[in-house]
């Protein structure tokens, strides 16, 4: 019973709450004092004057979707031992939609296969070689960083030997792809 007294009292504190803080620019959701819409794991907190016609402000934007911000994410994979670069105009076309100039940043991985010093000096040139394929195919180079992080940030959990354990660890060769901006 208690804890059915607490529950209640949650949710009227809740309801009156929500009837104080709602916000023109959120309607329909509840907002804390600087206009923020609360989100529980379930979405957004709807208030109770919520339509249809107020679900576009959910996801943080009180803009229209076109000019929306943008955050994507691509990864570039790579076979063992190589720095070689597939195909990436996908991300390029991508980037190259967007209504502003993202910022594109690019963090080049290895396995742990092999050296330390090593792996770092592959997990930059891959991180390289992606910008100057992205720059390629119309991406402007001044909206590109480069990092590297060698085989410190590992993906895959891997055991065995040989050609299993190298198929395994394809998921650390790689090329994390991050861009912002308006879409």
């Amino acid at each position: 019973m208690k804890k059915f007294a607490i529950t209640a009292g949650l949710a009227l504190a809740v309801t009156l709450s929500a009837s104080a803080m709602a916000h023109d620019e959120n309607h329909g959701y509840v907002t804390n004092s600087n206009g923020a819409i609360w989100k529980t794991l379930g979405g957004c907190l709807k208030h109770s004057s919520w339509t249809d016609a107020d679900s576009a402000a959910c996801d943080g934007s009180t803009a229209t979707p076109a000019a929306a911000d943008a955050a994507k994410k691509f990864a570039v994979f790579f076979d063992f031992d190589s720095a070689t670069v597939g195909n990436v105009s996908q991300i390029a076309d991508y980037i190259t939609g967007l209504a502003t100039t993202p910022g594109v940043s690019l963090v080049g991985h290895a396995d742990p296969i092999g050296d330390n010093a090593y792996n770092m000096n592959l997990s930059q040139r891959r991180a390289v070689n992606v910008a100057n394929a992205l720059t390629q195919a119309g991406v402007k180079p001044s909206s590109i960083s480069v990092d590297y992080q060698g085989e410190s940030a590992p993906v895959a959990q891997c055991s065995g030997t040989g050609a299993a354990l190298i198929s395994c660890l394809r998921a650390d060769r790689r090329v994390d792809v991050q861009i912002s901006g308006k879409s």
